[in-house]
């Protein structure tokens, strides 16, 4: 029979990934808070699915760093302490570095202009109020550069981190206000070193875009600002 062109076939989940992405959206918007014990059998009895893909899951978290297991005894997510902003932070920047370098000599005239949409809309979000969408916004901005740059490596690392880096901030971003108003400036200069090509102007631009947010965190959170297990 035939099949209509414009059709769209059903993404298919799996049990495991429907856990990983549920679990992995709880920890790091904090539904699950450091330190806190994980029973596979509440996890299934929550989700809807047998035990077997909570493990499976678990066992991808803790490779990713977000849960600990101590295997025979328990498992917990883990703890995040204040000098861990400064461990993620700039392997982080080297990397977002190293894509903007990559993306400069490829980056298109419409993707440019995607960029310059992106940062309209994130500094209203930010007038707004609204810094959790405006986290979200700013993520775009930084994965479309990551997009354009086309290393899988650098796109599957920087994933990872950009996830925990998230996890910080949704756990600190209510007790901490940050002048990210400059980001906004700062994405506006590295579109303009897109435009002109330059390379080595977009490398410095990127790593002072996300190293500068890492002092701001650091300076500004108090050791105890979060709650632990």
């Amino acid at each position: 029979m035939p099949i209509p062109k414009d059709f769209s076939a059903f993404i298919k989940i799996s049990a495991k990934e429907r856990a990983l992405s549920q679990l992995q959206r709880w920890i790091i918007d904090g539904t699950l808070i450091p330190g806190e014990k994980l029973v596979d059998t509440e996890l299934s009895d929550a989700l809807g699915v047998s035990r077997t893909p909570i493990r499976e899951a678990l066992q991808i978290l803790e490779i990713q760093g977000f849960v600990e297991i101590y295997h025979g005894k328990e498992t917990r997510v883990t703890k995040i302490e204040k000098d861990d902003i400064l461990k993620i932070y700039p392997p982080f920047a080297a990397l977002q570095s190293l894509a903007a370098e990559l993306a400069t000599p490829m980056i298109s005239n419409e993707q440019i202009e995607n960029l310059k949409r992106i940062n309209t809309e994130f500094s209203l979000l930010l007038d707004r109020g609204q810094p959790y969408k405006a986290m979200e916004l700013d993520e775009e901005f930084h994965n479309l550069i990551v997009e354009v740059a086309d290393n899988s490596y650098i796109s599957s690392f920087t994933s990872t981190m950009q996830k925990h880096i998230r996890r910080f901030k949704y756990l600190f971003l209510k007790h901490v206000r940050t002048t990210e108003q400059i980001s906004v400036t700062e994405h506006a200069e590295l579109i303009a070193a897109f435009e002109s090509r330059e390379a080595a102007k977009t490398m410095m631009l990127m790593k002072q875009n996300v190293m500068r947010p890492m002092w701001e965190l650091y300076e500004s959170i108090e050791t105890n600002s979060f709650r632990q297990e």
